[in-house]
């Protein structure tokens, strides 16, 4: 081969290299276009949606119990090889700190989300003397669901910080927020299923489980979220702060939606389990709804927190600690607030300014505020220590538990649906 000619074929390999798509970002052979699911990507975030890849190699070597081989790419990579030659990683992403989503925070730890996967994956921690079973569920629906979602989310919060730091533009704000929907979709390419390994296509499966997908199938929750992308695209481009901040809004709103499903699916299935008294099942969806609920738990529990009186033994309408610790008890008070100047004895609540006459002492200092209440319920139920209650109707109780924080995001009934 003369010089000119290698010099012309290597000049056209680096040129297709660096275009966009070009040939499918590495060597597996993915055609990545413009676009994925419905969306029109801004910039260029093929690396991104290779990760995917990682997401699915794991998920076939975790089913079949291949720990090696599930580590080797969760900790090292596979196929989102960036510029430099190195791979952007799962666990790098599991395992870094100041992340711009609230699990970190929530759980008390950087890295939550490696936590939780690594001791899966290494059968430490939760996770010891569990079976195969038990930790193959918890590692692919953890990386799937919990990481990827994480990431989604940090990169739709980042798209924010930037536009709000003036960076509006397709290398700022939109390229992060372009990230996000390859983090929470995966390339769409027809020879390859790796749309069919991340949060979009739990989001499909559950509504099939609930009968709130359309007659294609695809989950109301995923066209929502795909319409509240490109609104998110648009009001970037338009520099409009209320319409980027409303798209976030309502994409986390379905991604509660969707978790929410999945844990109602697996409480319902763990009854159906005791029942039967099948214990091998009973563990195997205990950790599915384990790491299920761990996606939004973050996101809903301080919603589903009570005030609660320990003599009457209700729940006040209090929503706020303030107000639940805001009870005391008056004999002969006359407030300056009573046009009539009457005389007041009773349990009086100094931030409503609600007045419960005849209230006993006990009765009124008895009020007491219970972060996350039902959410810790729900934790309880699938923790794997647990070997579950046979009077209980699992998927009564977490609807039940989890009511506080649907009215909290606007979720109805009809949102959640009827399992199938």
């Amino acid at each position: 081969m003369n010089l000119k000619l290698t010099t012309a074929m290597m000049t056209m390999m680096f040129l297709c290299s660096a275009l966009a798509g070009c040939t499918g970002g590495d060597d597996d052979g993915i055609e990545l276009d413009g676009s994925d699911g419905g969306y029109e990507y801004a910039s260029n975030v093929d690396n991104h949606r290779m990760l995917m890849g990682d997401v699915c190699d794991i998920k076939d070597l975790s089913g079949a119990y291949d720990w090696d081989g599930v580590k080797n790419i969760y900790e090292d990579g596979e196929h989102a090889e960036k510029s430099d030659g190195s791979y952007r990683t799962l666990m790098g992403f599991a395992d870094a700190s100041g992340k711009n989503h609230a699990y970190d925070a929530y759980y008390g730890a950087d890295g939550s989300w490696n936590d939780f996967v690594s001791a899966a994956i290494d059968g430490t921690g939760a996770f010891a003397g569990e079976s195969d079973t038990v930790r193959d569920q918890a590692t692919e629906k953890g990386i799937q669901n919990g990481v990827m979602t994480a990431y989604a989310i940090h990169e739709l919060n980042a798209a924010i910080g930037k536009a709000e730091a003036g960076n509006w533009g397709p290398d700022d704000a939109q390229h992060a927020w372009d990230e996000g929907w390859a983090f929470y979709h995966g390339p769409d390419d027809a020879d390859a299923d790796y749309d069919g390994c991340g949060p979009y296509a739990t989001a499909d499966k559950r509504a099939g489980n609930f009968g709130t997908a359309n007659a294609d199938g695809t989950a109301a929750t995923n066209v929502a979220t795909l319409e509240a992308m490109n609104a998110g695209l648009t009001a970037m481009q338009n520099e409009d702060m209320q319409g980027l901040v409303d798209a976030r809004d309502e994409i986390l709103k379905n991604i509660v939606i969707v978790y929410s499903q999945a844990s109602v699916r697996y409480a319902s299935k763990m009854t159906g389990d005791l029942a039967d008294g099948d214990t091998a099942d009973y563990d195997k969806h205990q950790a599915e709804g384990h790491a299920f609920y761990r996606v939004i738990e973050a996101y809903v529990a301080e919603y589903t927190s009570i005030c609660y009186n320990m003599v009457s033994h209700t729940v006040s309408s209090d929503s706020s600690q303030a107000s639940c610790e805001a009870y005391m008890y008056l004999e002969n008070y006359t407030s300056s607030n009573d046009p009539n100047g009457e005389e007041f004895t009773g349990c009086y609540n100094s931030v409503t300014h609600a007045q419960h006459e005849g209230m006993s002492q006990e009765e009124c200092e008895a009020f007491g505020w219970y972060a996350n209440y039902y959410s810790d319920k729900i934790v309880a139920m699938f923790d794997l220590s647990n070997d579950g209650d046979a009077s209980a109707d699992y998927e009564a109780d977490i609807r039940t538990w989890l009511q506080p924080a649907w009215d909290h995001y606007g979720i109805t009934a009809d949102d959640i649906g009827t399992l199938q």
